[in-house]
């Protein structure tokens, strides 16, 4: 990714999200200096002595918040079909069993992305990256997950890189080729996650397309014991894991993944305290959902205020996906994540900066605003950072900063 010529953000009111009180704060206009993609200083005031080369670009904020880039830290963005017949007969009461048998349901969002060539996937996919760009998101993860064979997985994870070459972008891919049982392997997923294993897994680390592992441990997916044989062959071939964990029930999915320092632990609807307290021995972040709990009317709220007391982190996603979270909106998740499971908004606002950057292994180097971080930046037309929560459907984003280059302004995209 092309680094920009050094720059001189001025007039900035920044919110920097590191950690303790003071990172939701705002400061006085201030300037921020970036050199090679990184943000070198930090400067009070609202000018700056220019010292430096004649080149150095300077972006006048006027006075409007500046934030980190928000991280989009779990989406299923690469798929093609829509499930919006389904979406409607579930809301005339049509069970989700019978709307499978008619050829609905994952799979049929399987066989339309099996159908799908790699540009097509690429193509169908712009509009939903465009919708979380025009939010404020400058890094994205991508799951694969519809294409349950080898090829497909590949050409997933191909499609979700190629959207770097098209928009500015981060994008990281994970490998969720656990995500269902493909029909080739009806009543044989022991078979089937052998083939994750001893195939995918394999070939996806040999063509270095993915970083890290995800697999849907539930009644519905797979089970405890088929999660830790992926989660085993991921470790050994140097990927890190993450898991779909207690959204339906408490398998002790969570559990697992932190045992095996899992970068993430997501949905946790059903997770119980013993979980959480393996999270707490851990490093691994506790990432919500509240897109897919809302689409699916659900009323077990993942268990909050025990979080907060053992001080994990909490990640907040849009789970962008065609079946359970049709949502390209990353601010309308914060506002779903206070709304709903009762954040504040400096707690959703972390989770999408700050803790979305440990849910993607970046804590260290994304998610705040300090020296030496990457200068991925977003300025918006707001006066208080708890208004990125508040409205919904207006345009706050004044432009964004990726890796050290002012984009184009969201709307333009």
């Amino acid at each position: 990714m092309d680094k920009g010529s050094p720059l001189k953000l001025i007039n900035a009111r920044i919110v920097s999200m590191i950690s303790g009180d003071d990172g939701y704060a705002l400061s006085q206009p201030s300037c921020i200096h970036i050199q090679d993609g990184k943000i070198h200083s930090i400067q009070a005031g609202s000018q700056f002595e220019n010292n430096s080369a004649d080149d150095v670009e300077v972006y006048d904020c006027q006075g409007n918040l500046v934030t980190p880039g928000l991280i989009d830290c779990h989406t299923h963005l690469i798929y093609a079909g829509s499930r919006a017949q389904e979406f409607e007969k579930r809301l005339k009461g049509v069970p989700y069993q019978e709307i499978a048998k008619q050829g609905g349901g994952i799979l049929s969002t399987v066989a339309a992305t099996r159908s799908a060539c790699e540009d097509e996937l690429v193509e169908l996919a712009l509009p939903r990256l465009d919708g979380l760009i025009r939010s404020g998101v400058t890094s994205v993860e991508i799951k694969s997950g519809y294409g349950l064979t080898l090829d497909d997985e590949i050409k997933m994870l191909k499609a979700a890189h190629q959207l770097e070459q098209y928009r500015d972008i981060r994008v990281t891919t994970t490998l969720l080729a656990a995500h269902a049982l493909p029909p080739e392997f009806a009543g044989k997923p022991n078979q089937y996650i052998d083939y994750v294993c001893d195939v995918i897994i394999p070939k996806v680390v040999e063509l270095e397309l993915a970083t890290s592992v995800d697999v849907f441990c539930e009644s519905i997916g797979f089970d405890i014991e088929q999660t830790e044989r992926v989660f085993q062959a991921a470790t050994n071939h140097g990927l890190k894991v993450k898991g779909h964990t207690e959204q339906l029930s408490n398998l002790d999915g969570t559990a697992l993944t932190a045992r095996y320092n899992g970068l993430s632990a997501d949905h946790i609807e059903y997770l119980n305290e013993e979980g959480i307290k393996a999270l707490a021995d851990s490093e691994t972040v506790a990432t919500l959902l509240p897109g897919a709990f809302y689409f699916l009317k659900e009323t077990k709220k993942p268990p909050i205020e025990l979080l907060r007391h053992y001080k994990i982190p909490m990640a907040v996603a849009s789970d962008l996906n065609p079946g359970t979270s049709p949502f390209a909106d990353l601010t309308m998740m914060m506002n779903m994540a206070c709304t709903l499971f009762g954040l504040t908004p400096e707690e959703a606002l972390r989770g999408v900066t700050q803790h979305a950057a440990k849910a993607l292994g970046e804590g260290d180097s994304r998610g705040q605003i300090k020296s030496d971080f990457d200068a991925d930046l977003v300025v918006w037309n707001v006066s208080h950072p708890a208004e990125l929560s508040y409205a919904q459907g207006i345009n706050k984003v004044e432009a964004r900063v990726l890796n050290g280059k002012v984009c184009s302004p969201a709307a333009n995209v």
